[in-house]
């Protein structure tokens, strides 16, 4: 049985209970059938420097009988997310998506039980090193899954390097994680700023664009965002007429759309998220520009909004690694059991955390469960490749997700896919020295 301990900052107190598995029983057939597809070369995305997967396979097939792991203790998961404050949704649907991919393996990691250690991270930078120290010290977790905030995941890093914890990021864009910062204890299973922007640059040439404002908060993740669309756009021979920057977090835009207006760009790319996502597009639509100046963006301008935008959204165009009108046999199942478990459609968040999930399944998999040889766990994990809801899915070098980023527009309260954007999308990670 799968156990759940939830750690409060206020005395870090723990709650456990056994996890209600009766609503997420789906049938893996046809993530499976996708995945052996995807093992037997029609979506291969990468030929690895590594060595493969089946050769590891393989290898612990050889394993003698004695030396099979005869630890029945469970595989210990820190969950390092915001269960309060304003990422509070983020926090819980990657804890969602994460729980879901384990129960449909019985609630196991190869063959063992799973003991979940979920940790209020508050989204707090100062808080980080404290925290991880506790999950990595104090709880001895197998893993440490987190964080969502970018500020937060630094001071994990930190803690990683010197500890050497297996830590997964199913969530922080910070391009570092997996570049300059890189370690092999170190992956992602989510984005990067740069990934998610880069393909809508020439997106916005290819329609026509030429001169393009482009604006976001004064802050580390918009300059990161607006830095990967404004290298694309302007490599197809595109201008930026304009780029503004917004004191974080405020959300009073009229001086710009002002701006903007006067400019007369033939577009303009935005990267606001959140409510700020939510009052940008409105306010830009009240201002009249929508239907004069097409609005593009990153997206997380639209990401969990839908129903706040209104008609305010409709034709706004963004690129992103998941939407959940995705038409594959792996993304149909995992919408209708999320659905079905949770009460509620899934989205990029919770992806993320299933996609975490999976990278466990199929490693331990592979390991029966053994994770006490770090070593040769970190190149299992290294070498796992996926068929996932948001479609192929492999990793670089520098452990940073290899995946399609989708060209999305919003069509009757909906991110409908207008096409692949760029696919198998890997990272720049020069920096790595791994």
């Amino acid at each position: 049985r799968a156990v759940e301990q939830r750690l409060y900052p206020s005395g870090y107190r723990r709650v456990s209970r056994v996890i209600d598995r009766d609503k997420t029983g789906m049938s893996l057939t046809a993530v499976l059938t996708s995945q052996q597809q995807l093992n037997s070369g029609e979506n291969i995305m990468k030929t690895f420097k590594k060595t493969s997967l089946a050769t590891l396979l393989s290898a612990t097939a050889l394993l003698s009988a004695g030396s099979v792991i005869a630890n029945e203790d469970p595989v210990k998961l820190g969950l390092m997310l915001p269960y309060s404050g304003t990422y509070t949704a983020l926090g819980e649907a990657i804890t969602n998506g994460l729980k879901l991919a384990i129960e449909q393996e019985g609630g196991q990691l190869g063959g063992r039980d799973v003991e979940y250690v979920e940790l209020d991270s508050e989204a707090d930078p100062s808080k980080a090193p404290q925290n991880m120290s506790r999950l990595v010290n104090g709880d001895e977790v197998d893993f440490v899954i987190g964080p969502v905030h970018s500020g937060v995941a630094m001071g994990m890093l930190r803690v990683a390097k010197q500890t050497g914890a297996i830590t997964i990021i199913p969530n922080a864009g910070l391009g570092a994680a997996t570049n300059e910062l890189c370690m092999p204890n170190v992956f992602r299973t989510s984005f990067s700023m740069w990934q998610d922007s880069y393909p809508m640059g020439k997106v916005a040439y290819d329609q026509g664009h030429r001169k393009i404002v482009t604006i976001t908060w004064d802050y580390a993740g918009g300059k990161e965002d607006l830095a990967g669309f404004e290298e694309a756009f302007t490599a197809e021979g595109g201008e930026i007429v304009e780029q503004i920057l917004v004191p974080f977090p405020s959300t009073e835009f009229q001086s710009y759309l002002t701006q903007i207006a006067s400019l007369e760009p033939d577009a303009v790319y935005t990267f606001f998220a959140g409510g700020g996502g939510v009052s940008f597009v409105r306010d830009y639509a009240s201002a009249g520009l929508k239907e004069s100046i097409p609005l593009l963006g990153s997206g997380f301008l639209t990401e969990g909004n839908l129903a706040a935008l209104g008609d305010a959204g409709e034709g706004v165009m963004t690129t992103l690694h998941y939407a959940e009108t995705l038409e594959n046999d792996a993304n149909q199942s995992f919408v209708s059991a999320y659905e079905n478990a949770y009460g509620e459609l899934p989205d990029t968040y919770a992806v993320q955390g299933y996609d975490t999930g999976m990278m466990l399944v199929q490693a331990l998999s592979v390991l029966g469960g053994d994770t006490s040889n770090q070593e040769r766990l970190i190149d299992v994990l290294a070498n796992v490749q996926l068929a996932s809801p948001r479609g192929p899915l492999s990793f670089s070098d520098s452990h940073h997700p290899i995946q399609n980023v989708y060209l999305r527009e919003i069509r009757d309260g909906k991110h409908e896919v207008v096409r692949i954007a760029h696919e198998n999308l890997e990272v720049p990670d020069e920096a790595c020295q791994m």
